[in-house]
């Protein structure tokens, strides 16, 4: 297969301006000859300001509206699924909160996702400048790791980056299998979509995309690292690491998933951990275990 059409699905949720720089690195880019490159905006926040700018600065974007918060899984298949009756070949989740390198459509174009047996490709991301944990020299910053490869603990149903807070000194220079590809940047094809579907709704918000991972594997596709696609993320602007909101879909979510992949010895180990946590928990924990027990999905009962 060859990249020539690629659609860029980007979920606006909050700050415009986040949004409006990571569609102006996009189109800094490079772009191979003969290749085109469409993003679709989805409005996952029912933005007038966005509404209002983004034909202005960037007219050949494609907003897309959503007359609700679907999260990032479903905010992500409404792009996907309008995105999807173009005739695009290859297909990237990027997050609202990110800048690219200047060389980022080339290194696709050039990348394994042109294989019959891949199925998702992803690549180095680092903190964006300024985001970084405190106590790395300035030289530095800007080439702090975030995301190296996905890594899954089964036997406790985690998954993590690799190489996080990890300077790149020239180390990250190999093309590898991973256990996922986190949906900070996804890169994926049509006949993927078509064979496997899109990002599972029940979620709205963390491990989908690594649910997607695993299903795309189960059909024989390989998942990939490429460290020669760079970009970097203003980390956790969205949501926000240990808020309720980040606790609620974690938990519920690792039900979820473990319940669906893992096998009955660690079902038993979740079902004591969630026993745990409905007594001594946090709020939200509690909420999330109820949710999931009574199969109150996707946006749940935290979100009112």
């Amino acid at each position: 297969m060859k990249v020539k059409d690629i659609a860029i699905i980007i979920v606006h949720f909050k700050n415009v301006q986040d949004t409006l720089e990571t569609l102006d690195s996009l189109y800094k880019a490079d772009l191979s000859k003969g290749v085109k490159m469409t993003p679709y905006v989805v409005n996952n926040d029912q933005s007038k300001e966005l509404e209002r700018k983004l034909p202005i600065k960037f007219p050949k974007a494609i907003h897309v509206y959503s007359s609700e918060n679907l999260g990032f899984s479903g905010g992500n298949n409404l792009g996907l699924q309008k995105a999807l009756k173009g005739k695009h070949d290859t297909f990237i989740l990027l997050n609202n909160d990110v800048l690219v390198d200047k060389n980022f459509i080339k290194t696709i174009v050039s990348s394994p996702i042109t294989k019959p047996d891949v199925g998702i490709v992803g690549g180095l991301i680092y903190f964006a400048k300024g985001f970084e944990f405190k106590g790395y020299k300035q030289k530095e910053k800007g080439r702090v790791v975030w995301y190296a490869g996905g890594q899954i603990d089964w036997a406790n149903v985690l998954a993590s980056h690799l190489e996080v807070n990890e300077v790149d000194k020239g180390q990250f220079n190999k093309i590898q299998s991973t256990d996922y590809v986190t949906g900070c940047l996804l890169i994926t094809k049509r006949q993927v979509l078509e064979e496997i579907g899109l990002l599972d709704n029940k979620y709205f918000l963390y491990l989908e995309d690594v649910d997607f991972n695993i299903r795309v594997q189960k059909e024989g596709y390989q998942t990939i690292f490429d460290p020669s696609i760079k970009i970097w993320h203003k980390v956790a602007q969205s949501s926000g690491i240990g808020s309720p909101l980040n606790d609620y879909f974690l938990t519920r979510n690792r039900l979820l998933f473990g319940f669906k992949y893992t096998p009955l010895r660690t079902k038993f180990a979740l079902i004591r951990e969630a026993i745990k946590k409905l007594f001594i928990g946090t709020k939200a924990q509690k909420t999330a275990v109820k949710d999931f027990v009574t199969g109150n999905l996707g946006k749940g009962s935290w979100l009112k």
